[in-house]
């Protein structure tokens, strides 16, 4: 695509400084909805910091020439969820934070090391873009269900006869009351924002839609909210004020709490994260592939082979490693900031590396993380519907190039669809397969087994 900014340039100071900011804005709601997830003491704070120093590790491993900010991974949600169910205490389980994040992070120097020894031809040869194409697609659709629950204020907005499908993002039905509706109406408007300077802003206005989609947002958001106190009324509340009488004013890192419950460690502990950490490692480096296939394409450079596949995963288990140090949660490249890198068509390497010095410095200032985490779930939805809908297009636009006409690759794109889409979970022993992993496996084995013209590499 034709970007104002590439990999090497840099924005003015006070440029690139909004432009760090609107790439935060855009990572933020995922980052630090990981521990706010799991509980158990940990510290959105600490993510945020976590997440910042994680990606400047990655930053360097790459040599600079990868624009993708790394945050807390959803994919080892279960596994964190694993090291305090199996710890004999909160501290033993923060410890058990750190362990997992190193074996998954061994996996990925593992891998690094194979691929630098070996190449990348394999790689290419078990997924080729007809494979990563779809893959990268079903990302950015398997989150879509994310995306609209959040514009329109979900738990309360949507209803299921089958909590479970739900919980899959499949077989919800709308059941919105007036909350829900004014909570659809400030996503559409931030959206809707987004999408006119996107397309018809000028210079600033069209790279930086996020920062003005999110403001515009908050502030008919806050409208209401203001409208809620004044008449008492529960439903147009939509910003939740109360955060800040309960601010936190310093991160809570891992390692401290983790210090506290070495003592309780023993061997069957250490078996249990590696059982819960390792496999999802290999499930987390198909996706490590996908996304950064995703930002070759947007970027016009192949990041596999410049700095290289081998660099990028050390950079992405190094980065795991450090930043679960300091925050707990493994960190993984993020959609949300190459679909902000597509839309904005800044692909600086120095603006995610001025969001990462700018996430650090904000997990110290409570009064802006705050602010930050009373951003309504609908406005962020509102951002999101094309956030996400811009990486599922652009991995079906890797499909351009291969003759669906052949069977071959038409039974190898649509059984990667419609495995993720219906929602194809597996669970072995401990180990659960999410539907992204299932239909990469069930697709790398369809194009083994029917072989494909080489007529698009």
């Amino acid at each position: 695509m034709n970007l104002i900014y590439n990999v090497k340039d840099k924005p003015k100071f006070g440029q690139m400084i909004v432009f760090a900011f609107q790439q935060l804005l855009a990572i933020l709601a995922a980052t630090i909805a990981v521990p706010s997830i799991i509980g158990n003491g940990m510290s959105q704070a600490s993510a945020l910091f976590g997440a910042g120093v994680g990606t400047i590790v990655y930053l360097l491993f790459t040599k600079f020439k990868s624009p993708v900010f790394l945050g807390s991974s959803f994919a080892f949600l279960g596994s964190m969820g694993a090291a305090f169910a199996g710890a004999v205490s909160n501290a033993a389980g923060h410890a058990g934070l750190i362990i997992g994040a190193i074996l998954a992070g061994l996996v990925y120097v593992v891998i690094a090391i194979v691929v630098k020894l070996f190449g990348v031809k394999w790689i290419s040869k078990l997924m080729p873009p007809v494979v990563i194409g779809p893959t990268v697609a079903i990302i950015g659709l398997s989150l879509a269900g994310n995306a609209v629950r959040d514009a329109v204020g979900c738990p309360a907005g949507f209803v299921s006869f089958d909590e479970g499908q739900l919980l899959a993002g499949n077989g919800f039905i709308f059941q919105m009351g007036a909350k829900g509706w004014i909570c659809l109406v400030c996503a559409l408007v931030t959206l809707g924002v987004v999408m006119l300077c996107s397309v018809y802003g000028k210079k600033m206005a069209k790279m930086i839609p996020f920062i003005i989609g999110i403001c515009t947002g908050y502030v008919v958001a806050a409208i209401f909210t203001v409208i809620g106190l004044l008449t008492e009324n529960e439903v147009f509340r939509i910003i939740d004020f109360s955060k800040f009488a309960s601010m936190q004013w310093y991160p809570d890192f891992t390692f401290v709490e983790a210090i506290k419950g070495v003592k309780d460690i023993d061997a069957k502990f250490i078996a249990t994260i590696a059982v819960a950490y390792v496999p999802v490692a290999f499930v987390v480096f198909a996706e490590h592939i996908a996304d950064h296939k995703n930002l070759s394409s947007i970027i016009g450079s192949d990041l596999l082979e410049d700095p290289g596949l081998h660099r990028t995963l050390l950079g992405d288990g190094v980065g795991s490693m450090v930043g679960a140090f300091f925050g707990g949660c493994p960190n993984t490249t993020y959609g949300e900031s190459v679909g902000c890198v597509a839309i904005s068509g800044n692909a600086s390497v120095v603006t995610i590396f001025t969001t990462a010095i700018m996430a650090i410095l904000a997990s110290f200032v409570a009064p802006f993380t705050t602010f930050l985490a009373t951003i309504p779930g609908c406005v962020m939805g509102g951002v999101c519907i094309s956030l996400y809908g811009f990486i599922a297009v652009y991995g079906l636009k890797m499909l351009q190039p291969f003759d669906l006409g052949d069977n071959r690759n038409l039974f190898t794109a649509s059984v990667i669809l419609i495995a993720d889409i219906g929602s194809m979970c597996l669970k072995i022993g401990e180990v659960m397969l999410t539907s992204i992993a299932c239909a990469l496996i069930l697709g790398i084995f369809v194009n083994l087994v029917l072989g494909r013209k080489k007529d698009a590499e």
